[in-house]
């Protein structure tokens, strides 16, 4: 049985499904490896609120912290994850296989030369697309950075484009689509008692569409842009609702704009995941209007595997692979705020609508399913397992 690591910064909430999956299989012989555990502190950087996740993320599969000796320890700063003693944990493991996830963090790039220097296969699941445009040192950059996996294990058709982009052939990609834990999510939906207790409990009218935003509160996520289509579509005479669930440095400027103009907005505050399914119960469509930072946006995930359709801008990563356009839910161009504004007022008065894209939303996300990410996972590990005994096998 083939030993797999996959390495990363801490245990991240969409992650652990996979990893339960890979365990559960038992088709590889698989160990989580962490930079840090953090804490309420670190865990809620960005979310405005400090916060540890109310679901278990450490149980279900085996996982080893390693020593992160970063002067000030972090979760989004490169240095934040530094932990020279990756190369001797993977030496000591003999691990047949290594994944990262992605180069974000410095722990990646540690990992990736332990590898090319113990000749042990090392892919790459990251989130880098095509959509976002980038200096000419940076593509040079990422070129020579791409080219140095030995296999690439792609989350939807954005990140295979770009991986694409810089050489990479077929053979090396294997897919490994970004996926949630499908099965709580549906489970939750089929409660329709939950939908009228959420929307007393936030304040929604029971007889109006509910558009939903979910996230931080931060710029590349577009907060305000979103309150500013709302208000003019309420202005020209648009009846709905919004439900702002998520916290951030954006909070307050929404939160003043809903004052000043007296809309119907209700803001959640952070809401942990046990409790994510209410508010995407509460809700009839996701709207996310990020720009290209939004590399693919799993809350589209979430409200998919509770039959909700979304409303999405086309740069937002997972657009290609989720939203088939007035069936899944649609997308429109990012920065054109006119054209959102008018999808929102059109959507607002098609309720059976939204209800049918919701269905086909729900059918078509059962594909990005931790069952099937962790199939790709196994038939990377293979494929490049029988490169790896090949070329022993020329050797001799």
């Amino acid at each position: 049985m083939k030993r797999v690591a996959f390495v990363t910064s801490h245990p991240i909430q969409y992650q652990i499904p996979v990893f339960r999956e890979l365990t559960q299989r038992g088709t590889v012989d698989f160990t989580a490896v962490f930079a840090q555990i953090p804490d309420s502190a670190a865990q809620g950087s960005g979310f405005g609120v400090s916060f540890e996740w109310d679901v278990p993320l450490l149980e279900g599969y085996k996982h080893h912290v390693l020593e992160n000796v970063a002067k000030n320890p972090s979760l989004v700063e490169y240095a934040g994850c530094d932990t020279p003693g990756v190369r001797e944990y993977i030496r000591e493991q003999q691990f047949d296989a290594v994944i990262v996830n992605g180069w974000v963090v410095k722990t990646c790039w540690q990992a990736l030369r332990a590898c090319r220097t113990l000749g042990i296969p090392c892919i790459v699941r990251g989130e880098a697309n095509h959509l976002r445009e980038r200096a000419w040192w940076k593509r040079l950059l990422q070129r020579f950075l791409v080219r140095s996996y030995s296999g690439y294990l792609y989350i939807g058709e954005a990140n295979k484009a770009f991986y694409k982009s810089y050489g990479v052939l077929d053979a090396q990609l294997f897919p490994c689509r970004y996926c949630i834990e499908n099965k709580r999510f549906a489970a939750a939906s089929e409660d329709s008692r939950l939908r009228l207790q959420a929307r007393e409990r936030w304040g929604i009218p029971a007889d109006v569409v509910c558009y939903l935003f979910s996230g931080k509160f931060e710029t590349k996520k577009h907060p305000v842009e979103l309150i500013n289509a709302f208000r003019e579509a309420h202005q020209q005479g648009m009846q709905a609702h919004l439900l702002m669930v998520g916290d951030g440095e954006l909070r307050a400027e929404c939160e003043a704009i809903v004052r000043s103009a007296n809309l119907p907005v209700t803001f959640a505050g952070f809401v942990n995941q046990s409790q994510m399914p209410e508010a995407y119960l509460a809700c009839d469509c996701l709207v996310l209007p990020s720009d290209a930072g939004e590399t693919w946006g799993l809350v589209t995930n979430e409200a998919m595997a509770c039959g909700r359709p979304a409303l999405v801008s086309d740069l937002v990563g997972c657009r290609e692979d989720l939203i088939l356009e007035g069936e899944t839910g649609h997308s429109f161009k990012f920065g054109d705020w006119t054209a959102l504004t008018q999808r929102l007022m059109q959507l607002s008065q098609e309720a059976d609508k939204l209800i049918s894209m919701g269905c086909r939303a729900k059918g078509l996300v059962q594909e990005y399913s931790p069952e099937n990410a962790a199939i790709g996972i196994e038939s990377a590990v293979a494929a490049l397992g029988r490169q790896s005994d090949d070329k022993q096998g020329n050797a001799k």
